[in-house]
């Protein structure tokens, strides 16, 4: 579609996720260039949740989707749209079809389907239904029945799709698919069609997954058109899925969990997340780290590939830590106070807040950094790990009381006094300053790494350093 003609017909585009499970990584990718497009074009994002399956959908669900987009930054536009809230509706027009001939009562029997279904099989040929009755008004009065599409036999359907390209079927290949069950209840594919309708949606950009779903609803779209108006194509982008990094389709193996779990378990802070869906299947140049007020201005169509994508879970991490180094100190040490469960006046978030110009240059998620902080808390005496312990035999004890004698003359407590402090040590014990650096780290914070630690005793203070190093002095 030209500019022009997206001028014409203001754009609308939707997310319609299924409430049967979590917000997964595909499905956040699909909502992320949904909102795209559409900010791109001025245009508007509606999100609908398809709960009509009763059985499945659940509250729990529907909230992790919402809270999903909600951290995200995925701000949909006005209320959600309930599927299920809408049936009366969809059974209308489902009625309207019959009434106008695009649609009929189906009263075939369950035996009479297994024998189609067998039929089929024998033949070794996809199932296909002609019901019998498409052509027939002899109804039972007594007969339950379903109302199918009168789907067209003869010629075929083209979809020229903005991802895929141009893609034909033919209609020979297509069957007379359900509209309502015999209880009534209208099934998904009328209802998808009914609802982008009412919600005016232009473009139906989603998984590939969904690419023969087209071809079976756009019958419907054209049916409707040809009874009452008013009832266009969309316009369709078919996105290929999100792959494994072995190529395989993704499983939790790969990383297929909750949006949440990245957020709670994992440590990713959203705006990664968002900058690593983006760069999943679409790109602008070289670019690697786009802000969204960037994405919106070049995202369009035409740069997504038409090749399945990658998952890596090494690169998101690595572009989380970027965005981990360039997040403001307080917003990190307010993530990292929750992790560790302080309360909103615990004074110690003040403490996270200094430590972390210090502490975020080494983390790669919200997880390591609050796991950097740990030494900042510790009671005395420290537990030391089993790494660092080696490090406190031989020389380090005698090498620690000098250490704390320099250092206990130091009143200035700022780096640069402190640097020179134990520099003057290193110089007159005739060693390195790395030989000094790592008995004195691992007497401060019971490790063998740490921030830097000349930041590491600024960040304890002058008691809580010195009473550290006693503790481990000869």
């Amino acid at each position: 579609m030209s500019a022009t003609e997206i001028n014409e017909r203001a754009v609308v585009t939707r997310f319609a996720p299924s409430p049967t499970g979590f917000l997964h990584l595909g499905g956040a990718r699909t909502a992320l260039f949904n909102l795209l497009f559409a900010r791109h074009h001025g245009g508007t994002f509606r999100l609908r949740i398809e709960d009509t399956d009763r059985a499945r959908s659940t509250q729990p669900a529907i909230e992790a989707i919402l809270n999903g987009m909600r951290w995200l930054g995925l701000d949909w536009d006005g209320e959600e749209v309930y599927q299920f809230a809408r049936a009366d509706r969809h059974a209308a027009v489902a009625h309207r079809m019959i009434e106008a001939g695009h649609a009929y009562r189906c009263y075939l029997t369950s035996e009479e389907l297994d024998a189609m279904r067998a039929a089929a099989q024998a033949a070794k040929q996809p199932l296909r239904i002609r019901s019998p009755w498409r052509d027939r008004t002899d109804w039972p009065a007594d007969q339950s029945y379903v109302v199918r599409l009168r789907a067209p036999t003869e010629g075929a359907t083209t979809i020229h799709d903005r991802v895929q390209g141009e893609v034909t079927v033919q209609n020979a290949e297509l069957d007379d698919l359900v509209l309502l069950r015999s209880d009534g209840t209208p099934t998904y594919m009328l209802a998808v069609v009914v609802d982008d309708h009412d919600m005016g949606v232009t473009h139906v950009i989603r998984g590939d997954d969904h690419l023969n779903n087209a071809f079976r609803q756009l019958p419907i779209y054209r049916a409707m058109d040809a009874i009452e108006g008013g009832w266009p194509d969309p316009v369709y982008a078919h996105i290929p899925l999100i792959h494994g990094s072995d190529g395989a389709k993704l499983s939790k193996r790969h990383g297929a969990v909750g949006i949440e779990a990245y957020r709670d378990e994992m440590g990713i802070l959203p705006e990664a997340l968002d900058n690593y869906l983006l760069r999943l299947g679409w790109g602008h140049g070289d670019e690697e780290i786009i802000a969204r007020e960037d994405a919106v201005r070049w995202f369009d169509l035409d740069a997504v590939g038409k090749s399945p994508s990658r998952f890596d879970l090494k690169k998101l991490e690595h572009l989380n830590g970027h965005y981990i180094r360039a997040s403001d100190d307080s917003r990190l040490a307010d993530l990292v106070a929750e992790k560790l469960g302080l309360d909103r006046d615990d004074t110690r978030r003040a403490v996270l807040a200094a430590a972390m110009p210090a502490l975020k240059p080494r983390a790669a998620n919200l997880n390591e950094l609050a796991d950097g902080t740990a030494f900042l808390f510790a009671t005395r005496p420290l537990v030391i790990d089993t790494e660092a312990a080696p490090l406190l035999a031989g020389e380090a004890p005698a090498l620690l009381a000098r250490l704390h004698a320099a250092l206990d003359a130091v009143h200035n407590w700022d780096t640069e006094t402190i640097e020179a402090a134990v520099r003057q040590v290193a110089d007159a014990a005739g060693v390195k300053l790395g030989q000094v650096a790592q008995p004195l780290r691992a007497a401060l914070t019971g490790r063998r790494t740490s921030p830097g630690i000349f930041d590491v005793l600024v960040l304890l203070g002058r008691d809580e350093s010195l009473a550290r190093i006693a503790d481990h002095q000869a």
